[in-house]
């Protein structure tokens, strides 16, 4: 879902001019990539030991670490320091002046499956266990760096870091354009050589020992490290606390077994709209509807875990006690969150009680995203009740959070510690739509014989977009809902935000004003990721089906991908569905059609699932290729056209200003093609194949003729 970059620049009014920043503080900093204090990152130079993490160690960031913005202001890393290891899916960073990755014969976006061939230049070893291992990644040159001077090397993992595990960077035999190879710095080459003294040339020792036992020789080595990654607990165990005493107070201590305990959350009606039938569908009356009986608005009481009343935007996370890593949020006395929540009642509930589904809206969007027709056709034409609640912490509410948040990296918590507290909410909406003392005990929820109109039996999710992403972390802690749809959806941010039009608007309002070095932008959202996990699927993205979080079932997720997507980037996609174990439908071997991809091997490491197939699964919705210049511009489309993914860390570009209208593409746009991003909702064969998902018992099913499916217009 777009935002109005007039929400953005109206934020931004306030912004006054600053003065240069004084240059960063080479203390605390590692010598053995000197271009920033921080590089190379993820790196084990900023832990500390901590007898009380699970992983032994915990972040030890100091605030002269990162770039300060143009006020002089610096990131302020308390909150990171809570974390006893670095991101699952953090990208790795360092610079290597004048390489050349396709000449070095690095790993490329397009081939994940070379990360095995032995001369591979860049290599990351697993060395949790006895015998080190390497790990499926892709390396990438920044193509957003400003200058030669602020460009880094990216190394990106094809599957998340595991939790808890450590592991060893190595590039090695890195070349120039020209072919030259790339001798090591000075700083590096005294532990590469022995002449290093003191703890961290004992710790290298043990570095070089694990490159040995990978058959990795030292000769031509450039640059090596190591890095640990945060453990399941110290990901997700502020949620889950806040989760289990949310429940708690309503009754229920024991979320794994699938039953409805306790009392309902507290609600209140506060509008009702009601619709008389149209029986001629797209030419109804005002006060009629083809397919929503009735429109329902009310507000919940949700326990309130952030510092200021009610949960306001800004708000950070309330601790009731910090031991180590173990951060464990409690609530202030009587603060309590007034959630909105909008639901939908299509006519066909009022026959037959119609299956319950949570709702996650779009970026920095509202929840009354459920007005949205393709939402009304999927209610009514597949009897399902929709309710919605915003996602805080990235709803509406929060743009001149973010803008503030941009502007100055201190307050960065805020993003992830509100997104939490709006994942509690999305819980409570859930139960209170399955309650028996919930919605249905509401005159709102029955129908005229006042029998329900919600089959209370089940609770489902389908979100899209921001949805897609905030929804499987929903997912993953989730008691009420087993089965989800995550459209048009990817994970990491730090991943995602460079390749994503959505951010554009962002970057040139707000971050770069105050950012301005290139690196230095790149740098700190990469670090962001830390936090960030807490309210997004990549924190959870190994619990998000099989080895479920304590206290919580296991879950299923059928992923629908828009290709060419100009705001989710279909490559995060694929990572994501690795990561939690999907298979693919690849009918033939491929999802695509000719020409559609530029993977060597299209869905590489997915396995192919079949129609019957109960586990998760991603399936490629295609808009079909660009209209080139001088098409017919009487042509009746069903499709739009896109470019697929760049390779680059950049995102699509569209020919149009991304608006979704019902005119045929022209001759002569320029760019990209049409944004497919809100296409396969669109799609019947794609809300069919939902629908058959979102059951008691329900499976993958083939909706495309047993080829690639391709997404249609319909609205």
């Amino acid at each position: 879902m777009r935002t109005r970059l007039s929400l953005v620049a109206f934020a931004v009014l306030a912004f006054a001019a600053f003065v240069a920043a004084p240059a960063a503080s080479a203390a605390k900093c590692d010598p053995i990539d000197p271009r920033a204090c921080l590089l190379p990152w993820p790196n084990d130079f900023f832990t500390k030991a901590d007898k009380t993490s699970k992983t032994g160690l915990r972040l030890n960031l100091s605030d002269t670490n990162l770039p300060k913005n143009k006020k002089g202001e610096p990131t302020l890393l308390s909150d990171w320091n809570g974390n006893d290891g670095f991101s699952p899916g953090a990208s790795i960073m360092t610079q290597v002046p004048g390489v050349d990755l396709a000449k070095s014969g690095a790993v490329p976006i397009t081939n994940v499956g070379a990360y095995t061939k032995k001369t591979t230049p860049i290599v990351v070893l697993d060395v949790t266990g006895k015998t080190p291992h390497r790990w499926p990644i892709w390396a990438e040159v920044n193509s957003r760096a400003e200058t030669a001077a602020d460009s880094s090397v990216d190394v990106h993992p094809a599957v998340n870091w595991a939790e808890g595990h450590r592991y060893v960077v190595v590039l090695r035999n890195l070349k120039t354009s020209s072919g030259a190879t790339i001798k090591p710095g000075k700083a590096f080459k005294a532990f590469l050589d022995g002449k290093a003294k003191g703890a961290r040339a004992k710790h290298f020792v043990s570095i070089f020992k694990s490159l040995k036992k990978a058959g990795i020789s030292k000769k031509g080595v450039y640059l090596s490290w190591d890095f640990t990654v945060a453990s399941e607990q110290n990901l997700s165990s502020r949620v889950l606390a806040m989760r289990n005493d949310a429940f708690k107070q309503l009754g229920d201590t024991n979320l794994k077994d699938g039953k409805v305990t306790g009392t309902a959350p507290k609600f209140k009606i506060d509008k009702v709209t009601t619709f008389t039938h149209c029986t001629t569908p797209g030419n109804c009356a005002d006060g009629q509807d083809d397919e929503l009986a009735r429109k329902v608005e009310g507000t919940m009481d949700v326990p309130c875990y952030l510092d200021q009343p009610g949960c306001i935007p800004g708000s950070k996370m309330n601790y009731k006690s910090k031991k180590g890593t173990n951060w464990i949020p409690g609530q202030k006395s009587g603060n309590v969150y007034k959630a909105k929540f909008y639901c939908n009642v299509p006519w066909s509930s009022l026959t037959k009680p119609a299956r319950p589904s949570l709702y996650g809206h779009g970026l920095l969007g509202d929840p009354t995203e459920i007005n949205q027709g393709q939402l009304q056709h999927m209610s009514q034409d597949h009897d399902m009740l929709f309710c919605a609640t915003a996602e805080i912490g990235m709803a509406e509410d929060d743009v001149p959070n973010a803008v503030k948040v941009l502007q100055n990296f201190s307050t960065f918590a805020t993003f992830p510690d509100r997104l939490q507290e709006g994942m509690v909410a999305g819980l409570y909406l859930g139960r209170l739509m399955i309650h028996p003392q919930g919605l249905v005990s509401n005159a709102a929820f029955k129908n005229g014989a006042n029998q329900p109109v919600i089959d209370t039996t089940k609770l489902f999710y389908d979100g899209n977009s921001q949805g897609g992403i905030f929804g499987g972390a929903l997912t993953a802690v989730s008691p009420d809902f087993t089965r989800s749809v995550l459209g048009v959806v990817g994970m990491n941010y730090s991943l995602l935000v460079w390749r994503s039009t959505d951010f554009s608007e962002y970057l040139d309002a707000a971050f770069k004003p105050l950012y301005t070095n290139s690196l230095d932008r790149e740098l700190i959202i990469n670090v962001a990721q830390s936090l960030w996990d807490r309210g997004e699927g990549d924190g959870y993205a190994q619990h998000m089906t099989a080895d479920p979080l304590p206290g919580t079932p296991a879950h299923q997720v059928l992923m629908h991908v828009a290709v060419g997507d100009h705001q989710v980037s279909n490559w995060a996609a694929m990572v994501e569905a690795r990561t939690i174990g999907a298979s693919g439908w690849k009918p033939g071997g491929t999802p695509f059609d000719a020409g559609r991809t530029s993977e060597k091997v299209p869905f590489w490491g997915i396995p192919a699932a079949k129609p019957g197939f109960k586990g998760s699964v991603i399936v490629a919705w295609d808009s079909g290729p660009k209209f080139s210049t001088g098409s017919n511009a009487t042509q009746d489309l069903k499709t739009f056209g896109t470019d697929i993914d760049p390779l680059t860390n950049t995102p699509l570009v569209s020919s149009d200003d991304g608006g979704f209208d019902n005119s045929v593409y022209k001759p002569g746009l320029v760019g990209n093609g049409r944004d497919p991003h809100e296409l396969p909702r669109n799609t019947p064969a794609a809300r069919q194949q939902k629908s058959d998902w979102l059951q008691v018992g329900g499976t993958f099913t083939d909706q495309c003729g047993g080829k690639p499916c391709h997404s249609v217009k319909d609205y």
